[in-house]
C-alpha cells in the first residue's frame, strides 16, 4: 500500500434484504486530506462510511483504512478513528464535562482529567464545562460532538453531515476547525448536502442509489460533467421557465435569485433551443456551471437502486 493513502478501497459492496445499497465503491484518501462525500439521501454514504470504520462488514470487496485490512483488522481500525454520526448521540442530562468524560472511559484512556481538560479547551469549551448538554444550540453541540470524536486522538475522522441543522456561522467555525487539523496531518471524510463545504474540500466524491458518478477536485467534477449553463435574466422568469422547460437539450431550468439558469449537456442542441428566446426581451450569457448544477444532473441521470 502507498504510505500516504489512509483509505485505499476497492470494489465496496453491501446489500439489505436484496437490495444493493453501495455497489462496486472505490476510493483512496490522502493523509492530511479533507475528502467530501456527497450525495441524496439514501444514497448509501452512511453504510459506506460504517464499512470503513468497521461497524459494518462488506459483502464484497477489499482493501485498507490506516493500513488495517477493513474485513479482517476492524477491531484496530475503531481505535484510530473518530466518527461523528449524523444525530447527536451524547447524554444529554450530563454535562460537557462529564460526557467527555464518559468517552474518555469508553476508550480506556489513562489520566482522563488531563484528557478531558484538553478537549474542553481545545474547542473553546470550558466555561461551558458544567452545562447539560441538553441545553446546548446546535452549534455547541456539533462542537461537544466534534470533541468527543478526537478525544483519543485519532488519525482519521468520518463526518456524517456535521453542520446540518447549525447557523451559518457556527458552520464557518467548525469548517475553519477542521481545516486547521488538517493542516496537522489529520484525514477527514465528510458527508454533506451543502454545495458550499463541498468547495471547501480538497477532493470529492458523488454518490446515488450506491453508484459512484464523479470523483476528484471540484474543478475536475464540474469539467467531467460537461455542462453548459445560460443564464438569464428580464421580466416574467417564472412564464419563461415554464416555456423552456421540456426544450431538446434543456436539462435544467432553476432560479437563482433574480435570474433563471438553464443549463444541458448537449451546448449545441441547447443552444438552438434558446436562440429563437434570445432575440426578445430578455438578457442572456453564458456563464461557468458550478457543483450545485452538476450534482443536480447526476441525480436525475442516476438509476434509482429501490425494488
Amino acid at each position: 500500500m502507498n504510505g500516504d493513502l489512509v483509505i485505499d478501497v476497492r470494489g465496496i459492496t453491501k446489500r439489505f434484504s436484496g437490495r444493493t445499497v453501495v455497489n462496486d465503491i472505490a476510493m483512496q484518501v490522502r493523509r492530511g486530506e479533507i475528502y467530501g462525500f456527497l450525495g441524496p439521501n439514501g444514497s448509501g454514504k452512511t453504510t459506506f462510511l460504517r464499512m470503513l470504520c468497521g461497524l459494518l462488514r462488506p459483502d464484497g470487496g477489499s482493501g485498507t483504512c490506516l493500513g488495517f485490512d477493513i474485513l479482517t483488522q476492524s477491531a484496530e481500525i475503531k481505535k484510530h478513528v473518530g466518527y461523528m454520526t449524523q444525530r447527536f448521540s451524547f447524554y444529554e442530562d450530563l454535562s460537557l464535562e462529564e460526557n467527555l468524560d464518559f468517552v474518555a472511559r469508553v476508550y480506556g484512556l489513562p489520566n482522563r482529567r488531563a484528557v478531558v481538560e484538553k478537549g474542553l479547551e481545545s474547542l473553546g469549551m470550558t466555561a461551558r464545562r458544567k452545562q447539560l448538554a441538553g441545553q446546548l444550540s446546535g452549534g455547541w453541540k456539533q462542537r461537544l460532538a466534534l470533541a468527543a470524536c478526537m478525544i483519543h486522538e485519532p488519525e482519521l475522522l468520518l463526518l456524517d453531515e456535521p453542520t446540518a441543522g447549525v447557523d451559518p456561522k457556527a458552520r464557518r467555525d467548525f469548517w475553519e476547525e477542521i481545516h486547521r487539523l488538517a493542516a496537522r496531518g489529520l484525514t477527514v471524510l465528510i458527508t454533506t448536502h451543502y454545495m458550499d463545504e463541498a468547495e471547501r474540500c480538497h477532493s470529492l466524491a458523488y454518490i446515488a442509489y450506491g453508484n459512484l458518478l464523479a470523483r476528484g477536485t471540484v474543478d475536475e467534477v464540474i469539467g467531467s460533467a460537461g455542462l453548459t449553463t445560460w443564464e438569464v435574466s428580464g421580466p416574467g422568469l417564472p412564464e419563461l421557465a415554464e416555456k423552456l422547460r421540456g426544450l431538446p437539450g434543456v436539462e435544467q431550468v432553476v432560479a437563482f435569485g433574480t435570474t433563471l439558469h438553464v443549463s444541458g449537456r448537449d451546448a449545441a442542441q441547447l443552444k438552438a433551443s434558446l436562440s429563437p428566446w434570445m432575440a426578445g426581451e430578455h438578457r442572456w450569457q453564458q456563464v461557468e456551471s458550478g457543483l450545485e448544477h452538476v450534482f443536480i444532473s447526476l441525480m436525475e441521470t442516476a438509476k434509482d437502486n429501490y425494488g
